[in-house]
């Protein structure tokens, strides 16, 4: 009823590895680890430990599905982007949020407060741009031929920059009277200009999708390619106030697959045409080492790059696991919020890489991160929502861990945890991978780091919550659990052709004191506890076995093999306590015939004996035959001229003949025919002709195999 279990213990950076008939510690103490729980009013640092957020307050519900896109006036006023009903929405500095215009497209992908004050809209499908007025009324301000708007910049002359797709132009759109002036400013190669944002100095950056480029295009209408990411979309742009530009990417796994060309061409302002250069700051090599660099991005879904004022550029930021939709850059040049679709987080991430986990909001993606000059706002997506946050941390919050699986019903010993501050610990169980209503309610809160006991029912799965207030930290928490045993089981057993031998490979030669004392090989630099295949080597007569074992409680297991006849009733043990998964029977220790094989797996290495479980399997059928074919010649040859005919018959009293050839006086073997065609029955007759070059004496041999290899000969003299 034990399991074997692997007690990860972190004491000076040294591993130590308890097996014994204890129960399983449960510790949660990696950032990995803990970044699989919900944080519901608390952060996450680059370290793991929890601690206080800043407060999120939902400010505005749209009851939209999606917010695409989102603006801040002077005023303090808030508008909301919305798909796919075409809406746009205005909070006002209060909070207080209503429907401010209804267009008539699906999305509205993209919005900018114009010099003007006046808000613009690019909508899609059917690519339109809206100019919308203090009170909501909308008219449309240029209608392209592209299908899609996809991101609007204000210029510092006062136009307004359209970014489109299926064909990938940028207008530059006059911010005049009643008829705007609307002009190419960049005819790109790219299918779609995804993103823009404008500097101090006028340059306009666009991002791009299918090849991942970021275009610097100057107020005079120059681009030029200052990016080409490993991934395929720009998805969004941020200037920090050093100049410096961070640009979201997106991978294949958010985006459509394209290729990545070297070069791009456009059309420029004046009509000529402009061939940019790329650069890029990733290799063409790929490797696998682990822990893997930031710039490796073979897997990654999304990142982060950093686009310094002097054209260089770098990585701050990626993930194979999180997909990012939201950017903005830190006004104090300290870095970038990231907000994601991982549970709709909002992660800090700093110029040199570190990462925080700052907020959770619990919807489906953060889509949007933008400021009015005093305060943070984020919209989310799945639901369509508005939030803000700032300096101010709340009060309490709380932590609810991944859940853990105990493979089998299990008895819940005790909790504790290390920390500081106000820190209470809850606990609940059920037996469904994901909480439901079946679960059992949350345990009373115990407030004492050493943990006391927990009160959860027996169940196979198992959930802790930790609430913290104040100033607290929480840095791991560990939980003892008694899993029920679960029998071993043989998945599989492989018979293998007559003598071929398994054979046990040299062990790993590990200092016995670190067995004896339980500690992990990996931590000394060694392999890991595996078996090691055996190795196959020829073994006249042999039958070798070998067999696969499961345990889901990782218990060390040992074997019994049995056999018996194919017609006798009782099996007999061949062999107890093996701890190999193979053995190599002598051909020669059985009579010849047909025997079944059973192998019984016991758990009883890791467990007290009256808790021991086993399971079993029988293998098919293997014969054993070391009984040569019987080889005879019939007649005496029959000698015409330079040729002699032969007849040979063989029997096989165990199996049946599979092949024969003949030698003259020694000579290389040849193949020879059974008389019937094929050799395949317990008697076959062998009918061939040899040449006699010249007067003499010869001797021909012929060897016969059955099935099993083994071989029988007869030798006739031949006189011409």
């Amino acid at each position: 009823m034990k399991k074997l279990f692997f007690l990860l213990i972190f004491v000076f950076n040294f591993t130590i590895l308890i097996s014994a008939a204890e129960p399983t510690i449960w510790t949660v103490n990696t950032r990995a680890e803990i970044l699989k729980g919900d944080a519901k009013g608390v952060s996450i640092d680059e370290t793991g430990a929890v601690s206080l957020a800043p407060k999120l307050n939902e400010v505005f519900n749209t009851q939209q599905s999606y917010v695409w896109s989102s603006a801040a006036d002077s005023a303090g006023n808030i508008y909301l982007g919305t798909g796919n009903d075409g809406k746009i929405f205005k909070v006002d500095a209060a909070g207080k949020g209503a429907l401010f215009s209804d267009l008539a497209e699906l999305d509205v992908n993209a919005l900018a407060i114009g010099k003007d004050g006046a808000l613009y809209a690019g909508t899609s499908p059917d690519g339109k741009v809206y100019r919308i007025d203090s009170s909501g009324k909308a008219v449309v301000y240029f209608d392209p031929p592209d299908k899609y708007i996809w991101s609007l910049a204000v210029l510092n002359d006062g136009s307004l920059a359209v970014g489109t797709g299926e064909v990938g132009k940028i207008y530059k759109v006059k911010a005049a009277n009643a008829t705007p002036e609307s002009s190419l400013l960049f005819d790109s190669s790219e299918t779609h200009i995804i993103s823009m944002a404008v500097d101090k100095a006028g340059n306009l950056y666009a991002g791009t999708d299918a090849n991942g480029i970021v275009l610097r295009i100057t107020p005079e209408g120059k681009a030029f390619a200052v990016l080409d990411a490993a991934l395929r979309e720009i998805h969004e742009l941020s200037v920090a106030p050093d100049g410096a530009v961070y640009a979201l990417a997106l991978s294949e796994a958010a985006s459509t697959s394209r290729p990545n060309p070297s070069t791009v061409t456009g059309t420029g302002a004046d009509g000529s045409t402009t061939v940019v250069a790329v650069t890029s700051t990733e290799s063409a090599t790929t490797t696998e080492q682990q822990p893997k660099s930031r710039y490796e991005l073979a897997a990654a879904k999304s990142a982060v790059y950093r686009i310094n004022p002097d054209g260089s550029n770098e990585v701050i930021w990626s993930s194979a696991s999180v997909t990012g939709f939201s950017l903005y850059a830190h006004q104090n040049g300290s870095g970038v919020l990231l907000g994601t679709s991982d549970k709709g987080r909002i992660y800090n991430v700093t110029r040199d890489g570190r990462e925080t986990l700052l907020l959770q909001t619990n919807e489906g993606q953060v889509s949007r991160i933008i400021t009015d000059g005093k305060k943070l706002y984020a919209t989310s997506s799945n639901a369509g929502k508005l939030y803000n946050f700032g300096t101010e941390t709340v009060t309490e919050g709380t932590y609810d861990s991944s859940v853990r699986d105990a493979k089998n019903s299990a008895l819940w010993g005790r909790v504790w945890w290390n920390g500081n501050g106000n820190i209470a610990v809850q606990t609940r169980t059920g037996n469904t991978a994901k909480p439901d209503e079946t679960w059992s309610d949350w345990s009373a809160p115990l407030a004492d780091s050493k943990g006391g006991s927990i009160s959860s029912p027996k169940a196979r799965f198992m959930q802790w919550r930790a609430t913290l207030k104040n100033t607290a930290t929480l840095n791991d928490v560990s939980v003892s659990y008694l899993a029920n045993n679960i029998a071993p089981e043989i998945l599989a057993i492989q018979l293998f052709p007559t003598s071929v031998g398994l054979f046990a490979n040299p062990p790993q030669v590990v200092d016995p004191n670190i067995e004896t004392l339980g500690l992990d090989p990996t931590a000394f630099g060694l392999p890991a506890a595996v078996p090691i295949p055996p190795r196959r080597a020829y073994q006249r007569g042999a039958k070798a076995l070998q067999w696969t074992a499961e345990d889901r409680n990782g218990d060390k297991l040992e074997y019994d093999l049995y056999y018996r006849g194919i017609n006798e009733k009782e099996f007999k043990l061949l062999r107890a306590g093996l701890r190999d998964n193979f053995f190599t029977l002598d051909g020669l220790a059985l009579a010849d015939g047909r025997y079944i094989f059973k192998v019984i797996a016991k758990d009883s290495p890791s467990n007290p004996l009256p808790l021991s479980l086993s399971g079993e399997k029988i293998s098919e059928p293997m014969d054993i035959d070391n009984t040569a074919p019987q080889v005879a010649v019939i007649g005496a040859p029959q000698v015409n001229g330079d040729k002699a005919r032969l007849t040979f018959e063989a029997t096989d009293v165990s199996s049946f003949v599979s092949r024969a050839e003949y030698s003259v006086d020694g000579s290389e073997w040849q193949s020879v025919y059974a008389d019937d065609g094929i050799s395949d029955s317990p008697k076959e007759r062998y009918t061939f002709e040899v040449t006699l070059k010249n007067p003499g004496e010869y001797s021909v041999t012929l060897r016969v195999f059955d099935q099993s290899g083994n071989a029988g000969n007869a030798r006739v003299l031949v006189r011409r």
